[in-house]
């Protein structure tokens, strides 16, 4: 099992350097460069791609891609579409920084890079943080101080990923904006949520207008849609893990309750200490 947990400063300084250090940069063949298929970007756009061949053309590649030693050559750790961009206006060689880097420290500078270039797209953004939960045991607050995001930012972004498959490509493509999706989610009947999803992407709903329709679906005693279960429960596993305690989530229509163990009374003052951190 992967280790848990971010790099906090140390991935920052890895940041930094890339952005800063040229000194120790040297020049690798591109075909000795492959792209990292688990990076959190999916989506590359030809014209931005372009454009960036043309400053390219003109000044040449002013920041040096980070690689890693991966298999028989080198890994796109930071700097695909500078890698991309080269391809296309045919250059044989890059100018490269080579760390030695782990998958997580790879996947973390990735989502960072992306993250403060603003280049991810929201399903992508949900995706990676998602992934760096899936596939190196951490926590949702892990997370959120790698990337510096706070955590409830991190919670909100990964809650998208209930949404149906058809909104979220909605999402992707931004037909629908962030705020649509969470309105979207407060839906219990999936096929009422999908119209209004396609209303809104037409332009017939704005945000408000979904968050008032949500509201006025039938009132029920409790929410038994599987996607709003596994976020609550999702919440008791976290705060769990983050008090040390055992955690109930209640949730009804509009309303819920936070229920959390104590023992004794120096026990409900350590946990009012955690509380008011």
């Amino acid at each position: 099992m992967a280790k848990r947990g971010g790099l906090g400063n140390g991935l920052s300084a890895l940041f930094d350097d890339n952005k800063t250090d040229t000194d120790s940069a040297q020049n690798l063949r591109i075909t000795e460069i492959e792209p990292n298929r688990q990076q959190p970007r999916k989506n590359f756009d030809e014209e931005s791609i372009a454009l960036l061949a043309d400053s390219i053309k003109q000044h040449g590649i002013i920041q040096p891609l980070l690689v890693r030693p991966y298999g028989n050559g080198y890994q796109i750790v930071a700097g695909e579409r500078r890698w991309r961009a080269a391809r296309m206006l045919g250059l044989s060689d890059v100018p490269v920084q080579i760390k030695e880097l782990s998958d997580i420290e790879t996947m973390q500078i990735a989502l960072i890079e992306n993250l403060q270039r603003e280049n991810l797209n929201p399903v992508e953004e949900a995706k990676g943080y998602n992934e760096l939960i899936e596939n190196f045991n951490m926590t949702q607050e892990d997370v959120a101080k790698t990337v510096g995001r706070s955590r409830s930012a991190v919670a909100n972004s990964m809650r998208l990923l209930s949404l149906p498959d058809e909104i979220l490509n909605m999402l992707e493509k931004g037909d629908i904006t962030v705020g649509h999706g969470k309105a979207l989610l407060s839906f219990d009947d999936e096929e009422k949520m999908i119209e209004a999803a396609k209303k809104a992407a037409n332009g017939k709903l704005n945000v408000r207008a979904l968050e008032k329709m949500a509201n006025e679906e039938p009132d029920k005693k409790t929410v038994s849609n599987k996607r709003i279960d596994s976020y609550f429960k999702e919440m008791e596993i976290s705060l769990n893990d983050t008090l040390g305690r055992k955690v109930k989530v209640e949730y009804g229509k509009n309303k819920g309750a936070l229920i959390l163990e104590f023992y004794d009374k120096e026990d409900l003052s350590e946990l009012a200490k955690k509380l008011s951190e």
